[in-house]
């Protein structure tokens, strides 16, 4: 594999090459020279308008639903749709069939992704088939190269489970993953509790379920003194909450959905169902202290939520239809809606995410592995269906005005271009 990408902005802080124009040529994976103007034969040409370059962006939290559920996403339907959003790595939730709550089924999506253009890094589940009672084998998960502990899409309800979670990571220095929500008092709930769900006719789902686990979990992490990552945060107080628990010094980071930052519960009013999702859209207040939380770096990172359905489980009535959205390959475009800065959005996207979870920093230099994401901040598109990689074709982004495009990725001396 031989590639030059011409005159493409590198923003990459850790080089001396950040901010500049550039010429980069790689070959058999590896970035040979960095110069002005490269002159090379039978290379791949990479060129556009406005190319800009960063180190492969990395995804926290995604679904793709292999093993138990390929008629909605296999891995390499997942990987394609990763590699087609910008991302190199992802980190897998273990919500599949059978769960990931013990090492060989950490195993398989390590040995089975080494074919695939990305990285899958598995998030083990905390509770033998994230039932929430009993404790997997946290410890073996982790040695065979699990890189954070979640029970996914079910956080855990009780207290005492979730304590000795938390007691048990922090001997390893691994970080426990929680999406708030009190089952007890958002069960039954369609949509955000509020004004629309009144006129929608839905039944509703309180904010407090989410800030109730919040301020729960935090009081957890500060008895425990361990690792704790809060994701799909989507309430106001929610954010106020881990603010205050940043300021008291506890280790703890959070993440907030692409779609978090672009709808709110008033988008509900065509009872779409594919807006259907879990934490539920909130109000635009919500929206935009959050959007606020992102620019000024309350929110550490953005995590994906990929979530793909089947066509029968999104085209009923919305009381029957399940949650989820596909959105990898529309992060970009909504995050840049809303960070106005190129390099805080690859920095949230690349280097937030890898240092709460430990995860090497790959740079832009000669003589390195290329694991590179290839964007244009300023084009401007329509994401249609046929572009879609997914398996799943769930996303209400579908016709819609994207700003920001993702070309391509070159990582693991494979090279995935639009």
């Amino acid at each position: 594999m031989k590639v030059l990408l011409q005159q493409v902005t590198i923003i990459c802080p850790t080089t001396a090459y950040h901010k500049q124009v550039k010429d980069i040529l790689i070959e058999e994976g590896i970035i040979k020279e960095i110069s002005d103007s490269i002159n090379t034969k039978d290379a791949q040409i990479i060129a556009g308008h406005n190319l800009h370059v960063s180190i492969g962006w990395m995804d926290i939290f995604a679904d793709f639903a292999e093993p138990g559920y390929e008629h909605k996403e296999t891995l390499q339907t997942g990987a394609n749709a990763a590699a087609a959003g910008g991302f190199t790595d992802v980190m897998l939730i273990p919500n599949s069939n059978p769960v990931v709550d013990n090492k060989s089924q950490v195993h398989y999506l390590i040995e089975k992704s080494k074919s695939l253009p990305i990285n899958i890094f598995p998030i083990a589940a905390i509770t033998k088939n994230t039932e929430g009672n009993t404790l997997a084998e946290m410890y073996d998960m982790y040695d065979s190269g699990a890189v954070a502990f979640s029970d996914g899409r079910k956080p855990i309800q009780q207290a005492g489970v979730l304590l000795k979670a938390l007691q048990y990571v922090a001997a390893k220095n691994a970080v426990v993953i929680q999406q708030a929500n009190d089952t007890s008092i958002s069960y039954g709930g369609l949509m955000h509790e509020g004004i629309m769900s009144t006129q929608l006719g839905l039944p509703g789902i309180p904010a407090l379920a989410e800030e109730l686990m919040v301020a729960r979990d935090i009081a957890l992490l500060q008895y425990t003194n361990s690792a704790l990552h809060i994701t799909g945060v989507s309430t106001k107080k929610s954010i106020e909450l881990i603010a205050a628990a940043k300021k008291d010094g506890l280790n703890i980071t959070c993440s907030v959905t692409p779609y978090h930052l672009f709808f709110s519960d008033e988008d509900l009013h065509a009872y779409d169902t594919n807006l259907k999702v879990n934490p539920p859209l909130r109000t635009k207040s919500d929206v935009e202290a959050l959007q606020k939380a992102l620019q000024n770096k309350t929110i550490d990172c953005v995590a994906s939520h990929h979530n793909p359905q089947s066509w029968d489980d999104k085209t009923c009535e919305f009381e029957f239809a399940k949650n989820g959205m596909i959105t990898l390959q529309t992060m970009y475009s909504s995050i840049n809606a809303i960070v106005k800065s190129t390099e805080d959005i690859v920095q949230i996207l690349t280097t937030n995410n890898r240092n709460i979870f430990g995860i090497k920093i790959p740079t832009i230099a000669e003589n390195e592995m290329a694991c590179l994401t290839i964007f244009e901040p300023e084009t401007e598109y329509i994401f249609e269906e046929k572009a879609i990689q997914s398996k799943s074709k769930n996303s209400p982004y579908i016709g819609k005005k994207c700003k920001g495009k993702v070309i391509g990725i070159i990582h693991k001396n494979k090279v995935v271009i639009q």
